[in-house]
């Protein structure tokens, strides 16, 4: 993606959950909160010297949590610090 929207200087993607309880006709629910996860590393435009760099260009939880700078949120009154917060915290942001 060419110049993604990003928060803090870090890449993120925002995994929104759904529930289909229909198809004919599509009937489904959208929860009101979801988890937006976050890049270790400030993001900077692929390039060959940091092309490989996972941590830079994935938000994959799975990666990014053995990350030296992975930073964890256990403060549930605090949403907007860490690489993984609700959604709800990124769209007060958007705003």
């Amino acid at each position: 993606m060419h110049k993604p929207y990003l928060v803090d200087g870090l890449k993120f993607d925002m995994r929104i959950y759904v529930l289909v309880y229909g198809v004919d006709p599509l009937r489904l629910f959208v929860f009101r909160e979801g988890l937006a996860r976050f890049a270790t590393e400030k993001y900077e435009e692929p390039n060959e010297r940091n092309l490989n760099n996972l941590h830079m260009h994935l938000t994959n939880y799975a990666i990014n949590r053995h990350a030296e700078n992975f930073e964890e949120n256990n403060n549930t009154h605090d949403e907007d610090h860490g690489h993984k917060r609700s959604v709800s915290s990124i769209f007060k942001l958007i705003e």
